[in-house]
């Protein structure tokens, strides 16, 4: 059985939830306001503006972020309601449905791009050194490492 937290590191994971939590509300009500989005549409967005083809397999944007299946579902169905996106089922493949990003979702995406890299530099990159800036992505490595999700290892396999 592992240690218990000490005191510090209890002060250390307290402070790092909050920080966590409080940047992603600070970001969320920004994109809300600014773009009329929530930070649930923009990360499907921006994962289907990333893509060559501007589409994506639903199950596969389910593991970019990390969601259930059912989460994933019921965002798409909000999304394609306000014709940010578009779905069709996969062909031969009764189950699987390709998400396609619509006109009004890169219209969407892209008036969002802007102050969304505005707002993360203001709150985070303007405070952070490029030695913090560096110690935070070695430790969100080693972190991703022990934890290893499978978006991780397809990462791996599509870099080599």
């Amino acid at each position: 059985m592992a240690a218990p937290l000490d005191e510090r590191e209890r002060e250390v994971w307290r402070a790092f939830l909050m920080m966590r939590r409080q940047l992603e509300l600070t970001l969320e009500r920004r994109l809300q306001a600014d773009a009329g989005i929530s930070n649930a549409d923009y990360d499907i967005l921006i994962s289907l503006f990333s893509d060559k083809d501007k589409r994506l397999r639903a199950g596969h944007i389910g593991d970019l972020l990390g969601w259930e299946k059912s989460r994933v579902s019921h965002q798409l169905s909000r999304m394609s309601e306000r014709g940010l996106i578009e779905r069709e089922r996969a062909a031969g493949d009764a189950r699987g449905v390709w998400v396609t990003l619509t006109a009004d979702g890169s219209r969407a995406v892209l008036a969002a791009t802007r102050d969304r890299s505005e707002a993360v530099r203001e709150h985070f990159f303007d405070v952070v050194s490029l030695e913090e800036q560096q110690a935070i992505l070695d430790v969100s490595h080693r972190v991703l490492g022990t934890i290893n999700p499978p978006i991780c290892e397809e990462t791996e396999k599509s870099d080599g």
